[in-house]
Formats: structure tokens, sequence, C-alpha cells
């Protein structure tokens, strides 16, 4: 690159850095457009509408309840994935839908969820809204090319069946749609429909299709169900809590920058100013795609600039081998890029893979992760791949070529013999696990559960209370919380303040009779509270069965969708399995460290089992691609022990960086974190340690035993002491 365009490259990159800065601090225009700001939050940092309906019916059977609830999921999930619904008492469900404020316009537009029925001409209901699986308005062509709106039906099997039947005697009459009593839509019956797949045309606009959909859609629920009470609640958690968060991702960024320039100057200089475009680009994305951001999330985020690092460590640590080889600065940046790009791309596109799985198969949160981790893959590998190149070269450009300013010189590190001691690290593994397993066992004998589930995934106690003042969030944190933790022994109480009112709805685990009465004698004796006002009801987990199954189906299929990828890249089954094989142990022992510590398992256990997955395959494809590169060299007496032990040394400099610095991010949210942040920070640098020790020690080691026992014997015996 020449000087010219070299300082061109250099300005325009400090620009770029300047725009996206004050695009993301202040923004632009009166509304400050793309300000970090007016990123839509979730119900723990802003707050939003929660609604409560009342089901008509007598006596809902659980099955009924359960199905209802998880169709409003679906349903309410076009305003956020971060939505909750829940079971409330027996016969409500109540509705929690972060970032909005206008609960009448909510109720507008998710419709009065009642009854539905298909007609026929004679007064014959041949479907109901239960025999319906989905509906949605669809943008077509007519025969004259002319743009068209339809909804498009779906229905279940029963369904098909039964419209298959009533299509086919009813071809030129109508079957009219008709939705509490009232006739929404009389399409005519063109031809049999025996696929369950079903299209209503008309003189459409998109709106009238959509909102047509819609209708069908929440009429298609199981029960009938009628509003009780909307309101506006205010955030779960203090403007403290959202603040000490963003100062540790700064100090996190901080600690990362000047790591990185004291450990590859020149070029780590060059990455800090990637990661900060890289951070500014991934902000600007969640403001422009309107992604919800709950504090979890900004967790991941954090996280995600410290796995960010990552490409930037493959990256120099292969241009300072290169340098070590005798090559000049020039020749060694352009090879170590391009040699660094297969184990950058392989280890990024699997852990898409998985992403795309999880947001097309998965509900809820984790559609939500899914998001974040996607965009910050996506994100993560232009800047090292595009971003840092045009810096590094920039500087080389206009004059920064002096070797001292990209490497210290050293000796080649003399392979460990890892596999010598495969044995003690596969025993070290499953005592770890094994360990987990008896723990969940005796606490589950106990009665106290496999593992602490906390409100999220079983449930709890919802206290609404009116008190004799305007408490804010953080008076809430500091004056009432402590209050409830002492009197249930509930270390995770979730508040919520209802807008325009004295009332906090207090969330806790499940509380008996004299529990409830504690609480209430405490709170009037400590706030003076009027006892008779209190009102409480149990209410169900916010992860639903039906969730939880997305969830474990979502994992399995991309897990196999990931092995696949491997098998593919790598021409050999043995790796795919032997890295599938390492994730679940890095599961398996997040679990056992879940168990031990009982940290409570909420709606972030979902995220940080999810954050290990990407986190872990990632590193172990690093060893695989430096193996698969070694094993380019081989001769009829390499000895295939040694071929991985070198690969491993080789990597081992970058295994201990990245799980350095990304440990680093977290450590720094875990001291200064609230203590819901806290509980998800824990167990993530668990999986980090644990995902660093598996990529260096098992999954080398697995594939070797792999290759040896099930393929082809090595073709000759090296010096591997035991």
């Amino acid at each position: 690159m020449k000087k010219g365009k070299s300082i061109l490259s250099l300005v325009l990159a400090g620009i770029l850095i300047a725009l996206m800065g004050f695009a993301v601090l202040v923004g632009f225009g009166k509304t400050g457009t793309g300000a970090m700001k007016n990123i839509k939050l979730g119900l723990d940092l802003a707050g939003g509408v929660s609604i409560t309906y009342q089901v008509k019916d007598d006596n809902p059977t659980d099955e009924e309840m359960s199905d209802t609830i998880y169709k409003l999921q679906k349903r309410v999930e076009q305003y956020s994935n971060e939505s909750s619904v829940y079971q409330e008492g027996k016969d409500r469900i109540n509705i929690e839908i972060p970032g909005v404020t206008d609960a009448n316009a909510i109720l507008d537009e998710l419709g009065k969820p009642g009854s539905l029925e298909f007609q026929t001409q004679d007064g014959e209901t041949v479907l109901t809204g239960s025999d319906v699986k989905s509906a949605s308005a669809k943008a077509g062509e007519d025969d004259m090319g002319n743009k068209e709106y339809s909804v498009e039906l779906n229905l279940n099997e029963e369904g098909t069946e039964k419209f298959a039947e009533a299509t086919e005697a009813n071809v030129g009459n109508q079957i009219s749609i008709i939705y509490d009593g009232e006739v929404i839509s009389s399409p005519v019956v063109q031809q049999a429909i025996t696929g369950g797949q079903a299209y209503i045309t008309g003189d459409f606009t998109y709106e009238e299709a959509d909102n047509l959909a819609s209708t069908i859609r929440i009429g298609g629920l199981k029960l009938e169900l009628e509003e009780l009470r909307s309101n506006v609640v205010g955030a779960q958690l203090g403007e403290q809590a959202v603040s000490t968060s963003l100062k540790a991702g700064v100090i996190g960024l901080i600690i990362i920058f000047l790591f990185m320039i004291w450990v590859y100057y020149l070029p780590g200089l060059a990455s800090s100013l990637a990661l900060i475009i890289y951070t500014e680009i991934v902000l600007l994305i969640l403001n422009a795609f309107n992604i919800t951001l709950t504090l979890p999330g900004i967790a991941g985020i954090i996280l995600s600039i410290g796995m960010a690092v990552d490409a930037n460590v493959i990256i120099f640590a292969r241009v300072r081998e290169e340098m070590t080889k005798g090559k000049s600065v020039k020749n060694s940046l352009k090879t170590g890029f391009q040699k660094a790009m297969s184990a950058i791309v392989d280890g990024n596109v699997t852990t898409l893979i998985a992403a795309a799985v999880l947001w097309f198969k998965g509900s809820g949160t984790v559609k939500g992760f899914a998001q974040t981790l996607a965009i910050g893959i996506i994100v993560s590998m232009f800047t090292a791949l595009v971003i840092t190149r045009l810096i590094v070269f920039a500087f080389y450009g206009i004059g920064f070529k002096s070797e001292k300013l990209y490497y210290r010189p050293k000796k080649e590190r003399t392979p460990i013999n890892f596999l010598g001691k495969k044995h003690v690290f596969f025993a070290v593994s499953l005592a770890v696990i094994l360990i987990g397993f008896v723990v969940m066992g005796v606490n589950s004998s106990k009665g106290n559960g496999a593992l602490a589930y906390g409100l999220d995934f079983k449930g709890g106690t919802s206290t609404t209370v009116e008190f004799d003042k305007d408490y804010t969030i953080d008076e809430i944190d500091q004056e009432i919380v402590p209050v409830v933790e002492e009197v249930t022994g509930d270390h995770n109480v979730q508040t919520q303040k209802v807008a325009g009112s004295n009332q906090v709805i207090i969330k806790t685990v499940t509380l008996e009779l004299d529990q409830r009465e504690a609480l209430n004698q405490a709170l009037a004796e400590n706030f003076g509270v009027d006892e008779s006002t209190i009102t409480a009801e149990n209410i169900s987990s916010t992860i639903s069965n039906e969730m939880r199954q997305d969830a474990v189906v979502a994992v399995i299929i991309a897990t196999i969708f990931m092995l696949l990828y491997i098998w593919f890249r790598f021409k050999d089954v043995r790796f795919a399995t032997s890295a599938v094989t390492a994730l679940l142990h890095d599961v398996l022992v997040v679990l056992a460290f879940y168990a031990v510590t009982r940290i409570s398992v909420g709606n972030t256990f979902i995220a940080c089992m999810l954050t290990i997955v990407g986190y872990s395959i990632n590193a172990t494809i690093v060893i695989f691609d430096r193996i698969r590169e070694e094993l380019h060299y081989q001769t009829k007496t390499t000895d295939l022990a040694d071929v991985v032990n070198k690969s491993i040394t080789q990597t081992l400099t970058r295994s201990i960086y990245t799980s350095l610095t990304t440990f680093v991010m977290v450590a720094v949210l875990f001291i200064m974190g609230v203590s819901s942040i806290r509980e998800f920070a824990a167990p993530l640098m668990a999986g980090i340690i644990c995902g660093g020790y598996s990529s260096v020690c098992i999954t080398g080691a697995l594939w070797y035993v792999m290759k040896v026992k099930i393929g082809k014997k090595p073709a000759a015996k090296g010096n591997n002491k035991k």
C-alpha cells in the first residue's frame, strides 16, 4: 500500500470511529437517530406493558392453559423476543411486553382472544381456531402481474383432514370465518384443499391481510380470554445497574486494549482500533433493527467483545510465526492473514450455523440470544479480516516497518506432550461431571430440586403492594428488596413498579401461607403498608415446557448441522465427533458448576449455556485447523502423536490469550455488576475456563484416540512417553 493511500486509510478509519462514536453517543437530528439511548430496552431496563387475561371457560385444564400460553407467546414475539407470557393463579394469563408504554394500542393490535370458527353456508362448523397452526400475510402477483396480498393458513394434522372433506364438498361455495360471532371473511372454495395449506385471496391491502391473519392467529387459542387489567410497569432494575454494567464494559475494553498493545505492539494497536469500530457497529445494528436489549443482552455484547479478540489473536500469532522463520514484515503480515483465514472462517461459520438454527427453531430468549450472537459473529469477522487488515497495512505503508514494532524474537517452543497426560485429563473431566450428577441427585432426593430453579423455570408468587409513597427503582432495590429477601430466603427477587401509582409488584419463589403472612407483616412494620390491600397470586414459569422443548430441539439440530459442517470442511468425521463431544463436555461441566454452587437457574441459564456452546466450538476449530495443516506435511514416518502435540503447542498462546481476554471482560462484569448479572457472569467464567481446558487438553486427545482406534494405526511409533 502506497504512503498516500495509507495515510488516507488511517484518516478514513479515524473519521469512521469519530462519526460512529458520535452517532452512538449523541445521534443525529432532533430525535438522536442512531444513539445508544434509543436502543429498545427490555422489561428489566425500561419496563413495558403488562396485560392480564381472565379465562372465560370454567375449570380450564393444564394442557389447555399451557397450549394457550405458548400460542400467545408466539403471538407477542412480534413486539419483542423478550416478551414473556405466564400463568397467574388457576385461570389467568399474564403478558409482559418490553419497550412499549401504550397498553391500549397493544390491546388493539393484539386483538381480543375469542372463539374462531369456519362455517359452511348451512351453518355447519367444519374447523375451529385450535385446528389452525399459523396464519400470516403474504405478498404475490396475480395472473396479470399485479401485486396482490393474501393470507396463508397452515392447519394441523386433524384440521387438514377436516378441511379436506369440507372443501371437497363445498367447491364453489363460501366457507365463512367467524370470530366471536362476527363474520370476518367469506372466501369461496375454488378447489378441494388437501395439503393443509390454504390461501385467502381478495382485494386486500397488506394491512387488511395482516389484520385478518392476526385475528385468525389470536382466535386460534384453545381458550377464550377477556382482558382483566392492563398496566404500564417500570424497569425491574435501576439506573445504577445499567451504569455499572456499561462502566464494566468500558473498563474491560481498556484492559483488553492495553493487553493487546503490550503483547502485539503495533498490530495490537490496530486491533484495538478495530474493536472500537466493532463495538460501535454492533450498537448501531441493535438500533437499526430495533432489537430489544436486556441486561443479560448487554452482558452478551460485552462477552462478544472479548470473543472478537480471538480472530485478531489468531492472525497476529500467525504473523509472528512467519517472522520467526525469517520472513519480512510485509510478507509475514500477508501470510499471517492468509493462514489465519481458514480457522477464523470455519470457527465463526460453525457458530453462525448454530445461531441460524436457534433463530428459526427457538423461541423467546433463545431467539433473542441468536440475534445478538449472529450480529457479533458477522461484525467480528468483518472487523478482523477487513478493518484490522486495513489499519495494520496502513501503519506499515506510512513507514512503521521496523520488526521491533511487530514482535519480540522468541525461541520456537518445544512441543509439550499433552497426549502423554490424556488419561489424567479424561479422568479429571469425568470426575467433575460425575460430581455434578451426584450433587444433583443428592439435592433432588432431599426435595431441593436437582438444580436451584428460579422464577423463570419453576414459577413463584407475585405479590402486589400499595405503598404510601412513590419509590424509585433504586430505592426499591436498596430498601424494599433486602426486607423481602430476609423474610422469604429468596435472593433473586424481581420487582416492578406500576406506572401512575404507588404499587410495586414483587416476584419471589413460591411462598406458603405462613411465608405470605410473614412477608405482609414485615412490609407493614417496615413501610407502614396496609396488610389488607396486599394481594398475592402464584404464577407459572415464564419459560414454558414448549419453549424448553424448542430450545432443546434447536440445540440438537444446531449440533447436527455443526457436526456435518466440520465433517465436510475437515474431510474426517472424527474431527466432528470429537468437537461435539468436547462441546457436550463443557456443557456438562458448567451444569455441574450450577449444581454445586446452587446458582439460580433462570432466564439467563439458556443464554449462558448457548454462549458456552458457541465459545467452545470456536476454540476447538482453531486447534483442528492447525492439525489439518500439519497433516499435509506428514510422511510415512511421521508420528501422529507428535503432530497433535505440536499443533496444540503452536496454538497454546492463542488459547491462553483468548480465554484470558474473554475472562477479563466477564470478570469485570461480575465484580461491578448487580446480583442478576453476577449470576450470569459466574457460570460464564466457569465455562470460559472449561472451554480453554477442553480445547487444549481434551479435543486433540479425543481425535487422536479415535484416529488410532477407529482409523488406521500411525505409520510409525514415536517417543510418546507416558
